[in-house]
Formats: C-alpha cells, structure tokens, sequence
C-alpha cells in the first residue's frame, strides 16, 4: 500500500503563488510516476503535472506552462508543485497520485494511488 498526503492548499489572491506538497509513504517502488490533477466542482478530473522517477520529463496541463513547476525530492519521498501567477480557474481540488504508465502520464485511470486532494482557491 502506498499513502500520499497532500499538504500547501489555502485561499490565495489572483496573480499569487502557492507550493503543493505531496508527502508518499509505506510500499518502496521503482519506475514510477507521480502526478498532479485537480477536479474543479461539477467538472472532471484534469491534469496538471507529471514527473517521472528521476525527476525528469516533467509534464504540464497546456494552461500550466510557465507557470507551474513539479519537483520531487526522493529522500523526502515527496513530490511539488509550485504554482505561480494563480487564476480563478485554477481553483480546484488538487490531487496527488502515483502510477506506473510513465507513458500514461495524463490519464487518471493509470494511477493507482491517490491522495485525499487539497483545496486551491483562488480569488479575482
């Protein structure tokens, strides 16, 4: 079993920065990818971010480019994601999850584990 917490949510002014931490614990595992995605109510989970186990090929939802960044931190067993210049359709839930398809990056149904989402509101 694979825990993820997620952590860094709150309410935040238009143009403001916040950092989302994503802390994994319990089963160790290799050639993994860990991912962002936010679910804005009455709308589906989308993608955000994508970082596969070396820290590499990030990925980011077209919306996010420029703006948001994902790290990792393997000693800390931790994953981020510091988002900058905030919009108010940028507030959503913001899930954190681990998966094997490094190739599946974008697609909620290849994650297996999910953390219980920290809120991001943004105001205009």
């Amino acid at each position: 079993q694979v825990q993820l917490v997620e952590s860094g949510g709150g309410l935040v002014q238009a143009g403001g920065s916040l950092i989302l931490s994503c802390a994994a614990s319990g089963r160790t595992f290799s050639n993994y990818v860990m991912g962002w995605f936010r679910q804005a109510p009455g709308k589906e989970r989308e993608f955000v971010a994508a970082i596969n186990w070396s820290g590499g090929n990030p990925r980011y939802v077209d919306s996010g480019k420029g703006r948001f960044t994902i790290s990792r931190d393997n000693a800390k067993n931790t994953v981020y994601l510091q988002m900058n210049s905030l919009k108010a359709e940028d507030t959503a839930v913001y899930y954190c999850a681990v998966g094997w398809d490094v190739l599946a990056y974008s697609t909620p149904v290849n994650y297996a584990y999910w953390g219980q989402g920290t809120q991001v509101t943004v105001s205009s």
